[in-house]
């Protein structure tokens, strides 16, 4: 495998991006991995480099360059309230307009990498940046598959609410919900899957019975092996069909 960590320029500067891909056999379909609200870390990066281990040229954008952060470090011990609120500060800093601009940014480098296939996309997003992946698909029609897990904010009154990115994309869409989850409430599921209906979607909403918030993270304490496993499953399946040449 080979993997690099470097700054790609953006609109508004540039992110530091780690990028993951195998050594052989390229050029390799683009992944775009967008961070949760934790930010970069070990973790996914190692998500990371399993999703690239399979095929893929997997790009992890810091999201949270704008305000001189990458690393937050863990959320625990006496100072873990003000590490909390210090995260939903960054998290509330960015919209859907921003990170698209980034992702534009992003697929311009990647374009300009031999080792990066210039067909179809996959994204993927965890916890704030599901609705981000799912948006990808959406402004960029070479995204011909996105994932949000356990997505937040995936139905909304904005205009580019991720509910109603059936009617403005190709791509399909699978969205993994956890059933335990304060963040994104089970009462959007039917809407959700009712708009992405309407709309004619190739899209698939799937309940995680039994699990938190996070479950697919393995240094978090909800971790769930089956259910991360089965999320693993879906990802590779989903980039398979919609992503390989």
């Amino acid at each position: 495998m080979i993997e690099r960590q470097l700054d790609i320029p953006t609109a508004d500067g540039a992110t530091t991006t780690f990028i993951s891909h195998p050594e052989r056999g390229g050029p390799h379909p683009v992944i775009l991995f967008y961070m949760d609200a934790p930010a970069i870390r070990e973790e996914l990066r190692d998500m990371a480099r399993r999703l690239a281990s399979v095929g893929y040229y997997v790009m992890l954008p810091n999201l949270y360059y704008r305000s001189g952060v990458m690393e937050i470090g863990p959320l625990n011990g006496p100072d873990v309230e003000a590490l909390r609120a210090r995260m939903f500060g960054f998290m509330s800093s960015l919209t859907i307009p921003l990170i698209m601009s980034d992702t534009k940014g992003l697929l311009a480098f990647a374009d300009a990498d031999p080792a990066a296939s210039r067909g179809p996309i996959g994204a993927v997003g965890y916890c704030m940046s599901g609705q981000y992946a799912i948006n990808a698909a959406t402004h960029f029609p070479r995204v011909m598959a996105a994932a949000s897990i356990y997505g937040v904010r995936l139905l909304t009154d904005e205009p580019d609410s991720p509910h109603l990115a059936g009617a403005k994309t190709k791509a399909e869409l699978y969205f993994g919900c956890a059933e335990i989850d304060a963040y994104a409430p089970l009462e959007m599921l039917p809407p959700l899957r009712q708009a992405l209906a309407d709309a004619g979607a190739t899209a698939e909403v799937e309940l995680y019975p039994g699990v938190h918030h996070g479950f697919a993270f393995p240094q978090r304490p909800v971790y769930d092996r089956d259910a991360a496993e089965r999320h693993w499953e879906r990802l590779f399946a989903l980039f398979g069909r919609r992503v390989r040449p």
